[in-house]
């Protein structure tokens, strides 16, 4: 218990503790990481940005996508960066609690995002007829407002659980940043309520959004199926859906163990846990912009017309040629099952 009144203000960030002492190893490939993260996110996010032809529904969340990823990596990594390099990196109870929430809060909106995505694709395959209403902005608008008072009020809730506990132990956090569990960890008080509010995240956006986004895909699938499309379509449509699936359960699945390795006693070393930790906030990001990006022939085309006239996809002659997106053709061009 703690004694009087007294609690920690002050803590001190040490990952990858089996690595004391050459810690600084892994600063070099984490920064390289990084910056290809930031760099492929920001163009993605300026072609789509610039090219007037991808101002539909499905590249705005993209768009949407790619500034949450970057915001996530630069709330994080600089301080993991700093302690790595430093082998040590102090924080205040403050600017601890400030990081928790912005990374949780950054987190639950990504997943809020890969929902409203496949929800996306789902009306534009699946019902084509009805997509431009259902795509509206008013749509977008209310999705926007549902995402920051869902991801708001949950986050808000569990950060401020963490907040309220007294902190007389240790004041070594065994993680790269502010994760919920490696604080709570770190109290003297009761901490069942912040591990249960824990819990209570992973089931209100795990246990939410990834049945919504399989079902979703899995329709597109059917109707990929029983669609009429050339042989090369279907290819394409399964190839696509089942690579969204993979990163999507990737970025579930890591972050529910890292997040919920203390709630459940896992045998989860600190250094893995550490790592995990990052792979959670570095790997959608650096997929991402390859997954929704790289490999879609929309803004490929948008990029090579930003690159100059020369390089503009179905140009017919001229510089004054312009680019032909259709805004309602979804990335996963399936005809819709009669």
């Amino acid at each position: 218990m703690c004694h009087g009144n007294w609690s920690h203000t002050d803590f001190v960030f040490r990952g990858f503790p089996a690595l004391a002492g050459r810690r600084w190893i892994l600063a070099p490939p984490l920064a390289a990481a990084w910056a290809s993260a930031l760099l492929a996110n920001a163009l993605l996010a300026y072609v789509i940005v610039s090219v007037e032809r991808l101002h539909s529904p499905m590249y705005l969340l993209i768009c949407a996508l790619c500034l949450v990823d970057i915001l996530s990596t630069a709330a994080v990594i600089p301080g993991a960066l700093a302690g790595l390099l430093a082998e040590s990196n102090g924080v205040s109870l403050a600017g601890c609690l400030a990081q928790m929430f912005a990374t949780h809060f950054l987190s639950s909106v990504e997943s809020t995002l890969l929902l409203a995505m496949a929800l996306d694709r789902y009306a534009a395959v699946c019902r084509p007829l009805r997509y431009e209403r259902l795509a509206s902005r008013r749509t977008l608008l209310a999705l926007a407002l549902f995402t920051a008072a869902r991801s708001g009020c949950v986050m808000g809730t569990l950060v401020g659980l963490a907040g309220s506990l007294p902190f007389c132990a240790s004041r070594v956090i065994l993680h790269c940043y502010c994760d919920h569990m490696a604080l709570v960890s770190l109290a003297c008080g009761d901490t069942r309520p912040s591990a249960a509010a824990g819990v209570a995240v992973i089931a209100c956006f795990v246990g939410v959004d990834i049945p919504l986004i399989v079902f979703t895909y899995l329709k597109i699938l059917g109707a990929a199926v029983r669609a009429s499309a050339p042989g090369d379509e279907r290819r394409k449509a399964f190839h696509t859906c089942g690579t969204h699936l993979m990163v999507m359960m990737v970025f579930y699945l890591v972050g529910s163990v890292s997040f919920l390795s203390h709630n459940l006693g896992l045998a989860i070393s600190t250094d893995a846990n550490s790592a995990m930790g990052l792979l959670y906030i570095l790997v959608p990001a650096a997929a991402n912009p390859v997954i929704y990006g790289v490999r879609t022939a929309e803004i490929r085309n948008g990029l090579r017309r930003l690159l100059g006239p020369r390089h503009a996809a179905g140009a017919r002659s001229g510089p004054g040629a312009k680019l032909k997106v259709n805004r309602s053709v979804p990335i996963v061009q399936i005809a819709p099952a009669s």
